[in-house]
């Protein structure tokens, strides 16, 4: 298997089991990826996701032996990724992520990374830009000039560089680096699930969006909460003084 995908109460953990390759992101890896995405987001019983690599990577990005010289057809269907599912998730990133490993990184909602780990887009080097959709959602994180300046010359930083610059949030030492993920996750499902996800819908949906017409969203997804039995039980909860018990209904 590709995908080592194991659930641990509300949390689900996603592992990236190619170290062999370094986690290079072939055919089968995005398949078996998509697939236990697509559990994720349907499990009600799953709040949040972890996603990390086997071995000595996060990964290195694309598998060259797949590349071949033909153009990529219009209606291809692109798996469903991270950024896609409304679920909030943490990448928890060592060694090499580069490249389609960096863009699945940060389709990501946060990312904490090793000491060790290094960041790049070394695509230019192999003749081609970099993909995956990294030249147009790579502006949501950095300006336009890092971003010419990481994807032109093709060259890695490393972590307190990426977390200069508002790649990642955390840098902690190796050991440190899934006990940080587990507790982020944690801390996340004693929030309400429907509200964390609705930060995640309405800070993507709404990032191209004209202001009116994105708080025209917020009003919507607003209402919606509000409707819900979260909310009454969080309002509840707060004036019993008590945590409230999230149903992610």
């Amino acid at each position: 298997m590709a995908i080592d995908y194991r659930k641990e109460g509300k949390i689900a953990l996603f592992t990236l089991n190619r170290p062999e390759a370094l986690n290079a992101l072939n055919t089968q890896l995005r398949q078996e990826l998509s697939e236990a995405m697509i559990d994720f987001r349907d499990d009600p019983n799953l709040w949040v996701g972890i996603i990390t690599g086997a071995g000595k990577a996060f990964s290195a990005g694309a598998d060259i032996k797949e590349f071949r010289p033909v153009p990529i057809e219009a209606g291809t269907l692109r798996p469903v990724t991270a950024d896609q599912v409304w679920k909030p998730f943490i990448a928890a990133i060592h060694g090499y992520c580069l490249g389609g490993g960096l863009e699945l990184a940060l389709d990501c909602d946060l990312r904490i990374a090793t000491e060790g780990a290094r960041f790049g887009y070394p695509e230019v080097f192999r003749g081609l830009p970099p993909g995956s959709g990294s030249t147009q959602r790579m502006r949501r994180f950095l300006s336009l000039t890092k971003i010419m300046e990481l994807m032109m010359l093709g060259q890695q930083i490393d972590a307190q560089e990426a977390y200069r610059i508002g790649l990642i949030n955390k840098v902690v030492p190796p050991k440190q680096l899934m006990p940080t993920a587990r507790k982020w996750a944690e801390t996340i499902c004693q929030t309400g699930p429907l509200a964390v996800r609705a930060v995640k819908e309405l800070t993507i949906k709404g990032y191209d969006l004209p202001m009116e017409q994105g708080l025209q969203l917020e009003r919507e997804v607003m209402n919606r909460i509000r409707s819900s039995q979260d909310f009454i039980e969080g309002a509840r909860a707060f004036i019993e003084k008590r945590q409230p018990n999230w149903q992610a209904r």
